[in-house]
């Protein structure tokens, strides 16, 4: 995105500091979370905080002892570790690259059950989301555009519902359990199916289902019905509008029963809520407020290639309008000086603010350059805060940074980039032309502690005072796993981020953008002392 497309902020808060919103829900404490020390959702709570206050066994003091405890080996190929963990008392959860879904002894890595998603519809499929663990059942979707229900205890399917039956149909949202509902978005990869596919037909949905029998309560579209809007120059017909993908888990503020989440842009035409912030009614899906974040966004594939016969499958790409800068990260809700706020970060590189009333934009940080055509300088999936500050990591930013920022005006407070040594140490030495400085996971914290991976192979633990790098691992190396063989690390995988619950901490390997050789399957590792 160019930074003119960008809209300025229509105020800035005077205030300094900022505080949690202090919100009730079954199940949960003062912030919207667990009790415990649990991580049950991607998010850990309603909104969306990626933070764990009740992890007090690593602190900042302890965190250099920290050794690895076991690795879960994934199929060589495939995607890889996608699938963010969800970790529930003595139990973790998890999806793999051969279809199945699993539940390990989260401090051994002992097998308790698994589900074979084949048991359902049809075609190979995988789960490219994190689970939400709730009222028994444990909640996630698949790649074919399923959401499932399973028995917490036994991996016995309770329910399995096809959310959009359009070939190219995906959950990466991951679900969301409030008031006896499962949210979760719907997004497709119809976009980069090449010039032969009649582009494009698919419309990003948010859906809410009766969270014990899967039925759909409501449904929010992104876009308006595609219609076909005459032909490609090979004469394929061409439809639009289409796009707009769902691709993170909402947040919510029970305190107001709104949902939030962010929208990714067009693949055809320019209309709808593509690169917006939806405030959605909990109860019904209307609509209280949406804002769009960029002017005009339309992509597809064909828009990144050089070759010129490609880009004619790109209309906009003279106008500069061709840019996939998505809002695909989770959004985070907060207060300052008494005012409800909602945070998101873009694929642009820029960290917004909104009020979460009336979507009035408070404050934007550009934090990195934007990339047209990708978006990858960006942020990409998520950020967190810890009810002081707000972190949030760029990817491909030459190098990516984490920053922490202050809630209620932007300031930032400090910025630690990815160590220049990444690429020239460890297991990424080894392979120069591949090795880049950047994050593709969502940023984790826990008490003086901020939780991040980066392309270099290596997981991270920064000091949340001053950002100081107080623990490394380097992921690219050989490790025994429980299930059997020798699996190996590599780029941190974006989709999730590290899952601190417990006295450990879980992370997965394997970025889609950057691709170390292996002949051994990625891995998740989890640590502790």
């Amino acid at each position: 995105m160019r930074r003119g497309r960008l809209r300025r902020p229509a105020a800035v808060l005077a205030a300094v500091g900022a505080a949690c919103l202090v919100v009730a829900s079954s199940g949960t404490g003062a912030s919207g979370g667990p009790k415990t020390g649990d991580w049950p959702s991607w998010q850990k709570d309603l909104l969306g905080s990626r933070h764990n206050p009740q992890e007090r066994q690593i602190t900042a003091a302890n965190v250099g002892g920290l050794k690895l405890k076991w690795a879960f080996g994934f199929p060589k190929g495939g995607f890889g570790g996608h699938s963010q963990p969800a970790v529930v008392g003595d139990t973790i959860y998890f999806g793999g690259a051969d279809g199945k879904y699993y539940a390990r002894d989260a401090k051994t890595g002992a097998a308790k059950w698994e589900f074979d998603l084949s048991t359902v519809g049809t075609g190979f499929t995988v789960v490219r989301d994190g689970a939400a663990v709730s009222g028994g059942k444990v909640y996630f979707g698949d790649t074919r555009g399923y959401l499932y229900a399973v028995d917490q205890a036994t991996g016995k399917l309770a329910w399995a519902e096809r959310l959009d039956a359009h070939a190219s149909a995906t959950v990466t949202s991951s679900p969301i359990v409030y008031g006896g509902r499962v949210y979760v978005g719907v997004s497709s990869g119809e976009n980069i199916m090449g010039k032969e596919h009649a582009c494009c037909t698919f419309r990003g949905h948010v859906d809410a289902l009766n969270a014990k029998t899967g039925k759909l309560d409501w449904r929010y579209y992104t876009t308006p019905e595609p219609k076909q809007d005459g032909t490609w120059p090979n004469g394929v017909p061409r439809y639009a509008p289409s796009g707009a993908g769902v691709w993170s888990t909402p947040a919510i503020d029970p305190a107001t029963q709104t949902l939030y989440v962010g929208t990714g842009q067009n693949y055809t035409g320019s209309a709808g809520n593509y690169d917006s912030v939806l405030a959605l009614d909990t109860e019904n899906g209307k609509a209280r407020w949406t804002r769009k974040m960029t002017d005009v966004d339309t992509w597809r594939r064909e828009c990144s290639s050089p070759s010129p016969e490609d880009q004619k499958y790109c209309p906009n790409l003279p106008d500069g309008t061709a840019l996939d800068f998505d809002l695909g990260s989770a959004p985070n809700l907060f207060a300052a000086d008494g005012r409800r706020l909602v945070g998101i970060g873009q694929k642009a590189g820029v960290y917004h603010v909104l009020d979460a009333k009336t979507g009035e934009i408070v404050w934007q940080r550009q934090l990195s350059k934007p990339q047209p055509g990708g978006g990858l300088t960006g942020v990409q999936w998520g950020q967190s805060y810890d009810g002081q500050r707000l972190y949030v990591a760029t990817y491909m930013a030459n190098p990516g940074t984490l920053f922490a920022i202050d809630p209620a005006n932007g300031h930032i407070i400090w910025n630690t980039p990815n160590p220049a040594d990444g690429c020239t140490t460890g297991g990424a030495a080894q392979y120069p032309n591949v090795c880049r400085l950047g994050h593709p996971p969502a940023v984790t914290s826990t008490p003086g502690l901020v939780w991040e991976g980066s392309t270099d192979g290596k997981l991270r633990a920064y000091s949340a005072a001053d950002g100081k790098v107080l623990w490394a691992y380097d992921t690219i190396a050989d490790v025994q796993t429980v299930n059997g063989g020798v699996g190996r690390g590599a780029a941190l995988a974006g989709g999730g981020g590290a899952v601190v619950s417990n006295g450990m901490v879980y992370v997965l390997t394997g970025d889609t953008f950057t691709r170390y050789p292996s002949d051994k399957g990625l891995v998740m590792l989890a640590f502790g002392h």
